[in-house]
């Protein structure tokens, strides 16, 4: 258990810290894109200056930071119940919240800092009410299901984002967020892991869902961080990454809490997701009551 928490701490500071650095280098790539108008018809970023953002050294160290992550974040998906890592997983948010201060210039707000609070007491009601992880073992039609519905949330993100453009980030944030806990479903019933056999690994259709929810989740949290805050942004991934795999794991996977305690599982998960819900409401552009910043402001982090 001890291994477990400590493994999904660990990813949780890089995917905040990548998060942030992402941040940076995407809206650097936007600010200059916009003057050449790269955008799509509805406003949306073209797949280009999505590109383009990826070139930064920021977004190139957040996104080594990521993929530390994904694999800190898989280790612990396999030594913890899914509702316990994927919730401290999720706590990247207040990495994200408080790094936002230094590196993009946000105040936060009383209330943003209130919902931090909830945050990290809620990790702590969890921890104290985990019990063992589920086995992971399910037949293989599940982990053909998984592939479909990864497929169908990225391709409905993507959709959205083209035809919907800065209307789409919070819907963008909250499928990249189900996309990665798709992604922590896919590694918990991944067969071929122990004991380990190629064979079977690389024919294992929740391999393939792992990689589509991945790259998928990425592309669309990349978008939502170019066209909307990034506090809100990523509190939506919270949530997605979060409510779905947690009932997962306890209704089909076997996960569950310590004797008498579920009350204080179930009370921990739902202030965690009151929560993010409460950092993306007051993380909003407006409650900041931010003015558009100047090129020479957007271009260099605060402080």
């Amino acid at each position: 258990m001890l291994l477990g928490l400590l493994t999904a701490i660990a990813a949780s500071v890089c995917y905040g810290t990548g998060s942030v650095l992402q941040a940076v280098g995407s809206r650097k790539a936007a600010l200059r894109d916009a003057a050449a108008s790269d955008r799509t018809q509805h406003g949306g970023p073209s797949l280009s200056s999505t590109a383009k953002a990826a070139t930064t050294w920021e977004f190139v160290v957040g996104t080594i930071l990521d993929f530390v992550g994904f694999g800190l974040g898989a280790l612990a998906a396999r030594l913890l119940p899914l509702f316990l890592s994927q919730t401290v997983i999720s706590a990247n948010l207040v990495i994200t919240a408080v790094l936002s201060v230094k590196l993009l210039g946000i105040r936060l707000s009383r209330a943003e800092w209130t919902s931090i609070g909830v945050v990290c007491s809620a990790l702590v009601l969890l921890a104290s009410a985990a019990g063992h992880e589920g086995s992971g073992h399910t037949e293989r039609a599940t982990h053909w299901w998984l592939l479909a519905v990864s497929l169908g949330l990225m391709a409905t993100g993507t959709v959205a984002v083209r035809l919907l453009g800065a209307r789409a980030a919070i819907l963008a944030g909250l499928l990249s967020g189900l996309g990665f806990g798709a992604l922590g479903v896919g590694v918990r019933i991944l067969s071929g892991i122990d004991p380990f056999d190629a064979g079977t690994l690389l024919t294992d259709p929740a391999l393939y869902a792992i990689l589509v929810a991945g790259v998928g989740g990425m592309y669309l949290h990349t978008v939502a961080l170019q066209i909307g805050s990034v506090n809100g942004a990523t509190a939506a991934l919270v949530v997605g990454e979060t409510v779905l795999p947690g009932a997962i794991g306890v209704l089909w996977l076997g996960d569950a809490s310590r004797a008498g305690l579920a009350w204080m599982a179930v009370l921990g998960f739902v202030l965690a997701v009151a929560g993010a819900v409460a950092v993306a409401w007051f993380g909003s552009p407006a409650s900041h009551g931010a003015a558009k910043p100047t090129h020479e402001e957007e271009l260099t982090p605060a402080g």
